[in-house]
Formats: C-alpha cells, structure tokens, sequence
C-alpha cells in the first residue's frame, strides 16, 4: 500500500495502492501513520510519488457509492485528516508527480511544499465540481495557497485536469522534469530544503501555512458538517455514480 526507501537523508515515500492509487479509508489510514512515523524518523524530508504513470487518481468513487451513508461518514474524516497531516507536516515535503493527479491526488500533491511533475501526458486538476461532490474545507484551503488568487474560480468551476505545462501557469506544480528524472530532481530538492536548520524550515512553513491553518480550525466543524452531508445526500450519490458511468464509457 506504501513503500518507503532512503536516500542519504531523504525518504522516498511510493504510493502502490490497486491500479491507480486511488484513496479510500485503508490507504487514508496508512498515510497518516505513515506521516506520523516520519515526523519522528530521523529523516531529513520526504519525497512523495505514485507508480507508473499515475500518482493518485483521487477519491474511489465505486466505494464511495456502494458503501453508502455508512462508508461516507468513515471515509471522509479520514481524507480531511491526511490532508491537514500533510499539510501541516513539519518537516521538507516534496511531490514528486510522476503522472496523472486527479481531485484528491491533486489536493495532496499540492499539500507538499513543493512539485515537480513529470513532462508528458500526465494530467493533474480538480475536477469535483464535475464529479459532482463539494470540496472539504481543508482541500479549498490547499488550493487557496497555491493556485495564484485570479486562476482560482475558474479552476474549481471548471474542474479543470491540466497538461504539465498548463499546470504551470495554474500553480497546480512548480517545475517539470523529464520522467527518467523526476525522481532524482525531486530528492535534490528535498535535500536542499533539508539541509536548512530544522527550527528555521519548520517556523517558516508554518508562518506561511499558518492562516490556512486557522481558518480551517474555525470553520471546519460546521463547514466540514455540510460537506459531509452532501457527499452523503442522494442528489451527489446520483451525481457521483453517473459520473463514474460516464468516465467508464470512455
């Protein structure tokens, strides 16, 4: 499910859960014992990728749909978890996108401190509004961050799944490396952040992250209240189970 290996001072975190990564509560889970364990590991930073061609294709909606009310209500406190354990993780964390990085696998890539992405066809966005569910109030704030603040609307309205370069300009990833380099240009970054004093990098980050932080520790009971709802309430059930019908045609 995960699979961790070091490089001098950097652990090289794999996600290789089913085909596509795709999250449910067993892999929420194990990210966030695993995040727990590297906080006190004695690792410098993290680099984080998938398998193959395909970082995460995000939530599994299969499951989502046939484990009803019940599974919702589990799951989606444990994908708000993993996203602010990362996002407030202490230490360098670096996403190494090695291909497609679809709704949650793009919220999480960008909960990192920093992205490289593999040049090719890989595609990396947020399409939830197209698959018909609101977004947690922690993964809004992880896109708050780092789309720049005119692209934002348009990128969430629009579900937009960009190409690398396009990814770019939408703030989606910070460089592009070729695959076969991806992962080596990734733990370079990594061990450059790394190197820096740990109180230093630990204080900026969190003097950076710290409003996203506290907005969401305000608003996420009654807000996160809402969205759990919703994703549990017929209309986005429906909405989810025609979208994955339409996804499978193609």
């Amino acid at each position: 499910m995960i699979t961790s290996e070091s490089r001098d001072r950097v652990t090289v975190v794999r996600l290789q859960h089913g085909k596509v990564n795709a999250f449910d509560s067993e892999l929420m889970r194990g990210w966030i014992s695993e995040l727990a364990r590297l906080e006190q590991a004695d690792t410098s930073a993290v680099v984080l990728t998938g398998t193959g061609t395909v970082f995460s294709a995000g939530v599994e909606l299969r499951r989502l749909t046939d484990g009803g009310r019940d599974y919702v209500k589990t799951f989606l406190p444990l994908l708000g978890d993993a996203f602010f354990k990362t996002f407030t993780f202490p230490k360098p964390l670096v996403a190494a996108v090695n291909g497609h990085a679809i709704a949650g696998g793009c919220v999480l890539a960008c909960a990192c401190d920093y992205r490289v992405m593999a040049e090719g066809t890989g595609r990396i966005g947020t399409p939830e509004l197209s698959v018909g569910v609101p977004f947690p109030s922690m993964a809004m704030e992880i896109l708050r961050l780092v789309v720049p603040a005119h692209r934002l609307q348009a990128v969430v309205y629009q579900g937009l799944t960009c190409t690398p370069n396009d990814a770019l300009a939408n703030g989606f990833v910070d460089e592009l490396a070729a695959p076969d380099a991806l992962l080596d240009r990734a733990v370079e970054v990594a061990a450059h952040l790394g190197s820096l004093p740990r109180a230093s990098f630990s204080l900026t980050k969190r003097i950076i992250r710290q409003p996203s932080r506290d907005r969401v520790v305000r608003t996420m009971r009654s807000v996160d209240e809402e969205v759990l709802e919703a994703w549990m309430s017929v209309p986005v059930q429906d909405a989810v189970r025609a979208y994955v019908e339409r996804t499978l045609r193609k």
